[in-house]
């Protein structure tokens, strides 16, 4: 028999009983792909990620996600999602 109540089963929570100094955001920094992507700043690059590719100039770098300049449009990819990169 499993005991509902034991501490690692989570249990549904709505937003109203959560305040913001209890949200903790977890991810993974892969470094060196933040600082591949930062050395290909201002150019043009193809990021294959796992829903296809995507072509755009690279606006800036974060730790989690690269904003890419799209012709009139912007679009921010999670680095996470990112298969691998190659300059134009």
């Amino acid at each position: 028999m499993i005991n509902l109540n034991y501490p690692h089963y989570p249990t549904q929570v709505s937003p109203a009983q959560v305040s913001p100094t209890h949200i903790q955001t977890v991810s993974s920094i892969d470094p060196y792909v933040v600082e591949a992507l930062m050395r290909l700043k201002g150019r043009c690059v193809v990021l294959e990620t796992t829903r296809g590719a995507i072509e755009g100039a690279i606006v800036d770098v974060k730790p989690d996600h690269v904003l890419l300049q799209l012709h009139s449009r912007q679009a921010c990819v999670r680095i996470a999602e990112i298969v691998w990169t190659m300059p134009l």
